[in-house]
Protein backbone atom coordinates (compact mmCIF):
# COMPACT_ATOMS: atom_id res chain seq x y z
CA UNK A 1 0.00 0.00 0.00
CA UNK A 2 1.37 3.60 -1.12
CA UNK A 3 2.12 5.57 1.97
CA UNK A 4 0.06 8.81 2.44
CA UNK A 5 2.57 11.74 1.31
CA UNK A 6 4.60 13.76 3.96
CA UNK A 7 7.17 16.12 4.41
CA UNK A 8 10.44 15.21 5.15
CA UNK A 9 12.41 17.32 8.04
CA UNK A 10 14.69 18.85 5.63
CA UNK A 11 11.59 19.92 3.07
CA UNK A 12 11.75 17.37 0.75
CA UNK A 13 8.52 16.02 -0.21
CA UNK A 14 7.89 12.22 0.12
CA UNK A 15 5.24 9.96 -1.44
CA UNK A 16 6.31 6.77 -1.21
CA UNK A 17 9.58 5.52 0.15
CA UNK A 18 12.13 4.61 -2.68
CA UNK A 19 15.02 2.30 -2.41
CA UNK A 20 17.94 4.26 -4.52
CA UNK A 21 21.32 2.34 -5.08
CA UNK A 22 24.31 4.68 -5.95
CA UNK A 23 27.10 3.26 -8.00
CA UNK A 24 30.64 4.68 -8.11
CA UNK A 25 34.61 2.91 -7.63
CA UNK A 26 35.51 3.87 -4.21
CA UNK A 27 34.58 6.77 -1.29
CA UNK A 28 37.91 8.27 -1.23
CA UNK A 29 37.60 11.80 -2.10
CA UNK A 30 36.76 14.15 -5.07
CA UNK A 31 33.81 15.56 -6.26
CA UNK A 32 31.81 12.39 -7.37
CA UNK A 33 31.75 11.32 -3.54
CA UNK A 34 31.15 14.26 -2.27
CA UNK A 35 27.67 14.30 -4.95
CA UNK A 36 27.06 10.74 -3.65
CA UNK A 37 27.19 11.01 0.09
CA UNK A 38 24.62 14.59 -0.77
CA UNK A 39 22.27 12.84 -2.50
CA UNK A 40 22.31 9.71 0.44
CA UNK A 41 21.67 12.30 2.86
CA UNK A 42 18.66 13.63 1.33
CA UNK A 43 17.15 10.83 0.90
CA UNK A 44 17.55 9.01 4.59
CA UNK A 45 16.42 12.82 5.59
CA UNK A 46 13.42 12.62 3.04
CA UNK A 47 12.14 8.49 4.74
CA UNK A 48 13.96 7.07 1.84
CA UNK A 49 16.18 3.93 1.69
CA UNK A 50 19.82 4.84 0.55
CA UNK A 51 22.08 1.88 -0.36
CA UNK A 52 26.05 3.28 -2.03
CA UNK A 53 27.93 0.36 -3.54
CA UNK A 54 31.69 0.95 -3.78
CA UNK A 55 34.95 -0.45 -2.43
CA UNK A 56 34.84 1.89 0.31
CA UNK A 57 37.16 4.54 1.54
CA UNK A 58 38.13 6.92 4.16
CA UNK A 59 34.27 8.63 3.62
CA UNK A 60 32.98 5.53 4.26
CA UNK A 61 32.33 7.16 8.27
CA UNK A 62 30.70 10.14 7.08
CA UNK A 63 28.47 8.13 4.97
CA UNK A 64 27.26 5.77 7.93
CA UNK A 65 26.82 9.46 9.15
CA UNK A 66 24.02 10.03 7.06
CA UNK A 67 22.19 6.81 8.02
CA UNK A 68 22.86 5.22 4.23
CA UNK A 69 23.66 1.97 4.06
CA UNK A 70 27.16 0.78 1.82
CA UNK A 71 27.54 -2.50 0.57
CA UNK A 72 31.63 -3.31 -0.14
CA UNK A 73 32.30 -4.49 -4.08
CA UNK A 74 35.26 -3.52 -5.82
CA UNK A 75 33.58 -2.27 -8.71
CA UNK A 76 35.62 0.56 -10.31
CA UNK A 77 38.88 -2.13 -10.17
CA UNK A 78 39.86 -2.18 -14.24
CA UNK A 79 40.48 -5.78 -14.77
CA UNK A 80 38.87 -8.58 -16.42
CA UNK A 81 37.61 -10.07 -12.52
CA UNK A 82 35.27 -7.44 -11.98
CA UNK A 83 33.02 -8.77 -14.15
CA UNK A 84 31.78 -11.49 -10.95
CA UNK A 85 30.67 -8.42 -9.46
CA UNK A 86 27.05 -8.61 -11.19
CA UNK A 87 25.53 -11.42 -10.23
CA UNK A 88 26.38 -9.43 -6.46
CA UNK A 89 24.67 -6.83 -8.04
CA UNK A 90 22.03 -8.34 -9.51
CA UNK A 91 20.93 -10.16 -6.01
CA UNK A 92 21.30 -7.14 -4.19
CA UNK A 93 19.06 -5.07 -6.58
CA UNK A 94 16.84 -8.15 -6.10
CA UNK A 95 16.71 -8.03 -2.36
CA UNK A 96 16.50 -4.90 -2.08
CA UNK A 97 13.60 -3.69 -4.22
CA UNK A 98 15.81 -1.08 -5.62
CA UNK A 99 13.35 1.56 -7.92
CA UNK A 100 16.52 3.04 -8.70
CA UNK A 101 19.72 2.57 -9.80
CA UNK A 102 22.05 5.75 -10.16
CA UNK A 103 25.34 5.33 -11.94
CA UNK A 104 28.17 7.73 -11.37
CA UNK A 105 31.79 6.64 -13.21
CA UNK A 106 31.69 4.41 -16.14
CA UNK A 107 33.01 1.06 -15.10
CA UNK A 108 30.03 0.95 -11.98
CA UNK A 109 27.97 1.89 -15.01
CA UNK A 110 28.70 -0.66 -17.29
CA UNK A 111 28.30 -3.40 -14.21
CA UNK A 112 24.77 -1.90 -13.49
CA UNK A 113 23.52 -2.09 -16.86
CA UNK A 114 24.63 -5.76 -17.17
CA UNK A 115 23.15 -6.56 -13.74
CA UNK A 116 19.75 -4.77 -14.48
CA UNK A 117 19.21 -6.46 -18.37
CA UNK A 118 19.22 -9.93 -16.47
CA UNK A 119 16.63 -8.78 -14.17
CA UNK A 120 12.93 -9.57 -15.09
CA UNK A 121 11.11 -6.38 -17.35
CA UNK A 122 8.59 -5.98 -15.17
CA UNK A 123 10.88 -5.94 -11.51
CA UNK A 124 13.79 -4.23 -13.12
CA UNK A 125 14.55 -0.53 -11.49
CA UNK A 126 15.05 2.45 -13.36
CA UNK A 127 18.09 3.74 -14.48
CA UNK A 128 20.08 6.95 -14.06
CA UNK A 129 23.62 8.09 -14.69
CA UNK A 130 25.19 11.53 -13.61
CA UNK A 131 28.10 12.86 -16.41
CA UNK A 132 30.38 14.37 -13.57
CA UNK A 133 33.02 14.92 -16.05
CA UNK A 134 34.01 15.70 -19.80
CA UNK A 135 35.23 12.59 -20.33
CA UNK A 136 37.18 11.13 -23.68
CA UNK A 137 33.94 10.63 -26.35
CA UNK A 138 33.89 6.52 -27.57
CA UNK A 139 31.88 3.58 -26.43
CA UNK A 140 33.22 3.31 -23.36
CA UNK A 141 32.44 6.61 -22.01
CA UNK A 142 28.58 6.30 -24.19
CA UNK A 143 27.59 4.28 -21.28
CA UNK A 144 27.36 7.53 -18.79
CA UNK A 145 24.81 8.73 -21.87
CA UNK A 146 22.63 5.83 -20.88
CA UNK A 147 20.21 6.59 -18.58
CA UNK A 148 16.75 7.10 -18.97
CA UNK A 149 17.63 10.26 -17.33
CA UNK A 150 21.10 11.43 -17.74
CA UNK A 151 22.12 13.89 -15.09
CA UNK A 152 24.32 17.19 -16.56
CA UNK A 153 25.91 19.07 -13.83
CA UNK A 154 26.30 22.04 -15.78
CA UNK A 155 24.90 22.73 -19.33
CA UNK A 156 28.46 22.52 -20.38
CA UNK A 157 28.37 18.96 -19.88
CA UNK A 158 24.77 18.42 -21.38
CA UNK A 159 26.47 20.09 -24.76
CA UNK A 160 29.16 17.83 -24.70
CA UNK A 161 26.56 14.90 -24.66
CA UNK A 162 24.53 16.14 -27.50
CA UNK A 163 27.75 16.66 -29.03
CA UNK A 164 29.79 12.95 -29.02
CA UNK A 165 26.63 11.56 -28.56
CA UNK A 166 24.17 13.17 -31.09
CA UNK A 167 21.68 9.55 -30.61
CA UNK A 168 21.22 10.58 -26.93
CA UNK A 169 17.48 11.99 -27.11
CA UNK A 170 17.79 15.80 -25.67
CA UNK A 171 14.55 15.43 -23.46
CA UNK A 172 16.59 12.65 -21.20
CA UNK A 173 19.02 15.41 -20.18
CA UNK A 174 18.55 17.11 -17.75
CA UNK A 175 20.88 20.24 -15.94
CA UNK A 176 21.39 19.66 -12.57
CA UNK A 177 24.03 22.36 -10.87
CA UNK A 178 26.50 20.86 -7.83
CA UNK A 179 25.60 23.23 -5.16
CA UNK A 180 27.08 24.58 -2.04
CA UNK A 181 25.83 24.71 1.56
CA UNK A 182 25.50 28.47 2.04
CA UNK A 183 25.90 27.73 5.89
CA UNK A 184 29.53 26.79 5.24
CA UNK A 185 30.24 29.56 2.70
CA UNK A 186 29.14 32.75 4.11
CA UNK A 187 29.58 36.13 3.01
CA UNK A 188 32.62 37.78 4.57
CA UNK A 189 33.72 41.61 4.71
CA UNK A 190 36.17 42.89 2.31
CA UNK A 191 38.94 43.04 3.22
CA UNK A 192 38.27 40.98 6.39
CA UNK A 193 41.25 41.21 8.56
CA UNK A 194 40.47 39.18 11.06
CA UNK A 195 40.71 35.94 8.59
CA UNK A 196 44.29 37.24 7.09
CA UNK A 197 45.41 37.23 10.54
CA UNK A 198 44.58 33.84 11.05
CA UNK A 199 45.82 33.24 8.11
CA UNK A 200 48.82 34.79 8.84
CA UNK A 201 49.57 32.84 12.09
CA UNK A 202 49.70 29.92 10.48
CA UNK A 203 51.74 30.63 7.41
CA UNK A 204 54.07 33.80 8.24
CA UNK A 205 55.12 34.00 4.98
CA UNK A 206 51.75 35.41 3.69
CA UNK A 207 52.13 38.59 6.19
CA UNK A 208 51.95 41.35 3.97
CA UNK A 209 49.75 44.80 3.01
CA UNK A 210 49.73 43.19 -0.66
CA UNK A 211 46.70 41.52 -1.97
CA UNK A 212 46.70 37.51 -1.35
CA UNK A 213 46.20 35.56 -4.71
CA UNK A 214 44.40 32.08 -4.13
CA UNK A 215 44.74 29.41 -6.15
CA UNK A 216 43.15 26.08 -4.77
CA UNK A 217 44.18 22.76 -6.35
CA UNK A 218 45.49 19.35 -6.02
CA UNK A 219 49.34 19.38 -7.60
CA UNK A 220 48.99 18.51 -11.04
CA UNK A 221 49.66 20.96 -14.39
CA UNK A 222 46.06 21.05 -15.59
CA UNK A 223 45.05 22.85 -12.60
CA UNK A 224 47.46 25.91 -14.13
CA UNK A 225 49.86 26.79 -11.19
CA UNK A 226 52.85 27.76 -13.44
CA UNK A 227 50.33 30.74 -15.16
CA UNK A 228 48.82 31.97 -11.78
CA UNK A 229 53.53 32.03 -11.16
CA UNK A 230 53.71 34.29 -13.96
CA UNK A 231 50.71 36.12 -13.12
CA UNK A 232 51.94 37.02 -9.98
CA UNK A 233 55.15 38.07 -11.35
CA UNK A 234 53.28 40.08 -13.98
CA UNK A 235 51.70 41.78 -11.13
CA UNK A 236 54.80 42.26 -8.93
CA UNK A 237 56.32 43.85 -11.50
CA UNK A 238 53.10 46.10 -12.96
CA UNK A 239 51.72 48.07 -9.89
CA UNK A 240 51.44 45.16 -7.53
CA UNK A 241 54.80 44.87 -5.84
CA UNK A 242 53.40 43.49 -2.47
CA UNK A 243 51.12 40.93 -3.85
CA UNK A 244 51.87 36.78 -3.02
CA UNK A 245 49.74 34.37 -4.20
CA UNK A 246 49.24 30.84 -2.10
CA UNK A 247 48.33 27.38 -3.66
CA UNK A 248 46.65 25.00 -0.86
CA UNK A 249 46.31 21.28 -2.60
CA UNK A 250 49.42 22.13 -4.59
CA UNK A 251 52.16 20.43 -2.40
CA UNK A 252 51.63 16.16 -1.88
CA UNK A 253 53.92 13.67 -0.68
CA UNK A 254 53.67 11.85 -4.39
CA UNK A 255 54.18 14.98 -6.60
CA UNK A 256 57.32 16.08 -5.02
CA UNK A 257 59.54 16.61 -8.29
CA UNK A 258 56.66 18.58 -9.33
CA UNK A 259 56.93 20.82 -6.61
CA UNK A 260 60.62 21.30 -7.23
CA UNK A 261 59.43 22.19 -10.58
CA UNK A 262 57.25 25.05 -9.64
CA UNK A 263 59.86 26.36 -6.77
CA UNK A 264 62.60 26.39 -9.15
CA UNK A 265 60.40 28.69 -12.10
CA UNK A 266 59.52 30.66 -9.04
CA UNK A 267 62.95 31.40 -8.08
CA UNK A 268 63.61 31.87 -11.76
CA UNK A 269 60.67 34.64 -12.07
CA UNK A 270 62.15 36.37 -8.92
CA UNK A 271 59.29 35.66 -6.43
CA UNK A 272 60.46 32.40 -4.54
CA UNK A 273 59.49 34.71 -1.38
CA UNK A 274 55.99 35.47 -2.35
CA UNK A 275 54.71 32.12 -3.35
CA UNK A 276 53.74 29.34 -1.00
CA UNK A 277 53.12 25.94 -1.99
CA UNK A 278 51.01 23.64 0.65
CA UNK A 279 48.91 20.55 1.60
CA UNK A 280 44.56 20.95 1.25
CA UNK A 281 43.61 23.20 3.85
CA UNK A 282 40.34 21.78 5.69
CA UNK A 283 39.42 25.74 5.86
CA UNK A 284 38.94 26.63 2.44
CA UNK A 285 35.95 28.95 3.19
CA UNK A 286 38.54 30.97 5.77
CA UNK A 287 41.25 30.58 2.88
CA UNK A 288 38.84 32.44 0.13
CA UNK A 289 38.02 35.26 3.30
CA UNK A 290 41.90 36.35 3.65
CA UNK A 291 42.20 36.38 -0.48
CA UNK A 292 41.84 39.35 -2.77
CA UNK A 293 41.32 37.22 -5.52
CA UNK A 294 40.92 33.67 -6.26
CA UNK A 295 42.37 31.93 -9.69
CA UNK A 296 40.82 29.15 -11.30
CA UNK A 297 42.91 28.72 -14.33
CA UNK A 298 42.77 25.04 -14.91
CA UNK A 299 44.35 24.13 -18.45
CA UNK A 300 41.68 21.57 -19.68
CA UNK A 301 37.88 22.32 -19.05
CA UNK A 302 36.23 21.53 -16.42
CA UNK A 303 32.88 20.95 -16.36
CA UNK A 304 31.54 22.72 -13.58
CA UNK A 305 33.71 24.79 -11.32
CA UNK A 306 33.18 24.34 -8.10
CA UNK A 307 36.11 27.05 -6.71
CA UNK A 308 34.05 29.47 -8.53
CA UNK A 309 30.64 28.83 -6.69
CA UNK A 310 32.37 28.88 -3.28
CA UNK A 311 34.41 32.02 -3.70
CA UNK A 312 31.84 33.94 -4.77
CA UNK A 313 29.75 33.26 -2.25
CA UNK A 314 31.97 34.03 0.23
CA UNK A 315 32.43 37.10 -1.50
CA UNK A 316 35.57 37.00 -3.37
CA UNK A 317 36.13 37.69 -6.85
CA UNK A 318 37.59 34.73 -9.90
CA UNK A 319 39.35 34.73 -12.46
CA UNK A 320 39.31 31.94 -15.17
CA UNK A 321 39.73 31.14 -18.37
CA UNK A 322 36.83 31.29 -20.50
CA UNK A 323 35.89 27.66 -21.11
CA UNK A 324 34.21 24.86 -19.86
CA UNK A 325 32.22 25.13 -16.88
CA UNK A 326 34.49 27.86 -15.02
CA UNK A 327 33.44 30.02 -17.93
CA UNK A 328 29.73 29.53 -17.84
CA UNK A 329 29.97 29.98 -13.90
CA UNK A 330 31.66 32.98 -14.73
CA UNK A 331 29.30 34.62 -17.48
CA UNK A 332 26.44 34.18 -15.73
CA UNK A 333 27.57 35.21 -12.38
CA UNK A 334 30.76 37.37 -12.37
CA UNK A 335 31.65 38.29 -16.40
CA UNK A 336 34.69 40.19 -15.26
CA UNK A 337 36.35 37.49 -13.94
CA UNK A 338 36.42 35.63 -17.40
CA UNK A 339 39.80 35.41 -19.59
CA UNK A 340 40.05 34.06 -23.19
CA UNK A 341 41.96 30.80 -22.56
CA UNK A 342 46.00 31.03 -22.00
CA UNK A 343 45.77 35.06 -23.29
CA UNK A 344 48.69 35.73 -20.34
CA UNK A 345 48.19 39.41 -21.35
CA UNK A 346 44.61 39.85 -20.85
CA UNK A 347 44.96 37.67 -17.67
CA UNK A 348 47.55 40.24 -16.16
CA UNK A 349 45.46 42.88 -17.46
CA UNK A 350 42.01 41.28 -15.82
CA UNK A 351 43.55 40.81 -12.55
CA UNK A 352 44.85 44.02 -11.74
CA UNK A 353 41.61 45.44 -13.02
CA UNK A 354 40.01 43.49 -10.45
CA UNK A 355 42.26 44.63 -7.84
CA UNK A 356 42.07 47.97 -8.69
CA UNK A 357 38.32 48.38 -8.87
CA UNK A 358 36.48 45.71 -6.84
CA UNK A 359 34.19 43.92 -8.78
CA UNK A 360 30.69 44.14 -7.45
CA UNK A 361 29.69 40.79 -6.20
CA UNK A 362 25.95 38.86 -6.75
CA UNK A 363 24.03 39.26 -4.23
CA UNK A 364 23.11 35.54 -4.07
CA UNK A 365 24.46 32.41 -5.63
CA UNK A 366 22.05 29.57 -7.21
CA UNK A 367 23.91 26.73 -7.11
CA UNK A 368 22.88 25.61 -3.78
CA UNK A 369 23.46 22.00 -2.26
CA UNK A 370 19.80 21.86 -1.09
CA UNK A 371 18.50 22.84 -4.62
CA UNK A 372 21.10 20.37 -6.19
CA UNK A 373 19.46 17.49 -3.72
CA UNK A 374 16.07 18.53 -4.20
CA UNK A 375 16.03 18.33 -8.20
CA UNK A 376 17.35 15.25 -8.04
CA UNK A 377 14.85 13.71 -5.60
CA UNK A 378 12.79 15.08 -7.91
CA UNK A 379 14.11 13.24 -10.52
CA UNK A 380 13.81 9.76 -9.25
CA UNK A 381 10.00 10.68 -8.39
CA UNK A 382 9.48 10.88 -11.68
CA UNK A 383 11.10 8.37 -12.62
CA UNK A 384 9.33 5.88 -10.14
CA UNK A 385 5.90 7.60 -10.45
Amino acid sequence: MTEPARRAPTGFPVTRRLTVVQLLPALESGGVERSTLEIAAALVAAGHRAIVVSAGGRLLPALAATGAEHVALDIGRKSPAVLRHVSALRRLLREAGADIVHARSRLPAWLGRMALASLPAASRPHWVTTVHGLNSPGRYSAVMASGERVVCVSATVREYVLRHYPRVDPWRLRVIPRGIDPAQFPRRPWPDPEARAALVREHPSLAGDGPLLLLPGRGTRLKGHADALRLLARLRADGFPQAKLWLPGAREASRGDYITELEAQAAALGIADAVLFTAPTARIAEAYAASDLVLQLSRKPEAFGRTVVEALAVGRPVLGWNHGGVGELLAGLQPRGAVAPFDAEALAATAADLLRVRPRMPETVPHTLQAMQRATLELYAELAG
